[in-house]
């Protein structure tokens, strides 16, 4: 972004204008803040996470990537040390791939060679953003069942990151899976669970 500092994540809260992806007519993207979307002990099978917390969007805004790492970085630190480092996963539900732009004038004397104001206002590329809706989930930690409040926790202070409201959800499913805790027992003691993945 130049010489001039970021600018605050308001001007790009919101959705306006089509979304607007990198491809091969938009190019020099800058690379997106985050870059680990798991942490956490992305490894371990289902069963040894029976609890799973989300935090879920209440509005329909763009996130951005810088704000995604910060989320990440604040929840990771707070399992880290109150959950143990071995008692979780954490898991960014949404991917930055809308490419936000800025229309550059440079307001310093001697610029009236570059200042071209609103012509040519297309704008460069300048960072990235994902598009949520209301109900989404942006961020699941699946831990131990006793350790499911600091999983809660860990959440609300990510919400500091973001615009916005959000709501912290502990979830009745079994981990990261489709199944409710009592369905999943269930289907395990028949051997009708087939492992896929996470």
């Amino acid at each position: 972004s130049g010489a001039m500092g970021r600018r605050p994540a308001r001007c790009y809260r919101y959705c306006n204008g089509k979304p607007y992806p990198k491809s091969r007519f938009c190019r020099g993207v800058p690379d997106p803040k985050i870059r680990i979307y798991d942490c956490g002990k992305k490894k371990l099978p289902c069963d040894e996470f029976p609890a799973a917390a989300h935090l879920v969007c209440d509005e329909i805004q763009q996130v951005t990537s810088e704000c995604l790492e910060a989320a990440r970085i604040a929840t990771n630190k707070y399992m880290i040390t109150n959950a143990g480092r071995d008692f979780f996963h954490i898991r960014m539900r949404p991917h930055p791939y809308h490419v936000l732009r800025i229309n550059k004038t440079l307001s310093c004397a001697g610029a009236d060679r570059l200042s071209t104001g609103m012509r040519g206002a297309f704008g460069k590329p300048y960072g990235t953003a994902a598009r949520v809706k209301i109900g989404q989930v942006l961020i699941s930690i699946r831990t131990k069942e006793e350790k499911v409040q600091i999983a809660a926790e860990a959440l609300r202070r990510a919400k500091f990151k973001f615009a916005g409201r959000q709501k912290v959800h502990v979830s009745n499913k079994f981990g990261f899976t489709r199944f409710g805790k009592d369905d999943y027992k269930k289907w395990q003691e028949r051997g009708r669970l087939i492992p896929d993945g996470i």
